[in-house]
């Protein structure tokens, strides 16, 4: 079921700056951004949007926030969907403040949460789906995350896995545990990250039994609204950790699969994890190229141009939490093709 969501911006959200920074953003918005050869496209990613906030997770927008940010990008932007953006980069005839919307992995709230408000806006989007956790699947990151949200207060000893004793009193701490496990665990060689969730996840007395994940009726359900469907590997593996057969296969597998469920071919492509260098090598953009993707994205942070490798298009986390910073990053971008935007905490 959709959330039903207004589409102004909500006032009680707007600081006394964000008005008069949004106030003035339309001129600024037209000076700074180029069209044609000179334009350049920001892809933002997501993974989740909640229904509520989640302190576990404080990276991922809520409904609410997500909301205002769809509404700016619709309202001082030209959002397009990310082939037809890489097309139009190509032809070199992209419009000015070009962005388009990419999430990864499929979670569900992706459909119940995000999909209405990108109607609503209409704000296309492109998703990227990691076919293996479809109808039920688990990635190791969320079982992690929800065992550590269940674990009773109190030491959580993981020293026999060679891990650390985790104290787990307050949010901060389960927050503080989870990133430190993750970090710990990301790396290994996928067999031994796999049992080591397994034996983390038997501490929990709570079985992991509603999957975060979309079903392939989902998946549809995005197609059907016209948003754009693309592959992201079937077990979300970091690609530089396998040899380049077993690459491809998750590659090749990723893509027919989604073939097989939306029949027509799926011509986009998001590199696991997404670091160039750490977490794919350029064997994996070659093997985009051979198995005939139009474009693949990586997380590198910056914005495309007509010079850009559309094999490994840079995007970047739109993390800021207000208006006006969310904004003024994402013109400073435009501006500065890359350089980092910096601003005080004490505005």
């Amino acid at each position: 079921m959709g959330i039903a969501l207004e589409q102004k911006v909500p006032e009680e959200i707007l600081s006394g700056f964000d008005k008069v920074v949004l106030g003035g953003l339309r001129p600024l918005a037209s000076l700074l951004a180029s069209s044609g050869k000179r334009a350049r496209l920001s892809v933002l990613i997501y993974h989740r949007v909640l229904a509520a906030p989640d302190a576990l997770l404080p990276g991922e927008p809520d409904a609410v926030q997500f909301r205002w940010q769809m509404e700016l990008l619709a309202r001082y932007f030209n959002p397009l969907p990310l082939s037809e953006a890489v097309r139009r980069l190509r032809e070199e005839t992209l419009p000015p403040r070009a962005v388009s919307v990419t999430f990864d992995d499929g979670y569900a709230d992706n459909v119940e949460v995000a999909l209405p408000i990108l109607q609503q806006v209409k704000v296309p989007a492109t998703f990227f789906i990691a076919t293996g956790y479809l109808d039920g699947g688990w990635m190791w990151n969320d079982k992690v995350i929800e065992t550590l949200r269940h674990m009773p207060n109190g030491d959580f000893d993981l020293t026999d896995m060679g891990l650390d004793i985790y104290p787990l009193v307050s949010t901060v701490d389960r927050l503080a545990a989870i990133e430190q496990i993750l970090v710990r665990l990301k790396y290994l060689p996928s067999e031994e990250r796999e049992e080591q969730v397994q034996a983390l996840t038997q501490r929990c007395q709570k079985s992991l039994s509603h999957s975060l994940m979309m079903t392939s009726i989902q998946v549809r359900q995005l197609h059907q609204a016209g948003m754009e469907i693309g592959a992201h590997t079937h077990t979300h593996p970091i690609l530089a950790s396998l040899g380049r057969a077993s690459a491809e296969q998750e590659m090749a597998t990723s893509k027919a699969r989604l073939e097989d469920l939306l029949g027509e071919s799926v011509r986009l492509f998001a590199y696991p994890n997404g670091k160039p260098g750490k977490d794919y090598l350029q064997e994996h953009a070659d093997i985009a190229q051979n198995l005939n993707f139009e474009a693949a994205v990586s997380t590198a942070w910056g914005v495309a141009s007509a010079q850009s490798d559309i094999w490994q298009l840079p995007r970047f986390t739109p993390w800021d939490r207000t208006p006006s910073r969310f904004m003024l990053r994402l013109l400073w971008n435009y501006r500065s093709a890359g350089t980092p935007f910096a601003y005080s905490e004490a505005e």
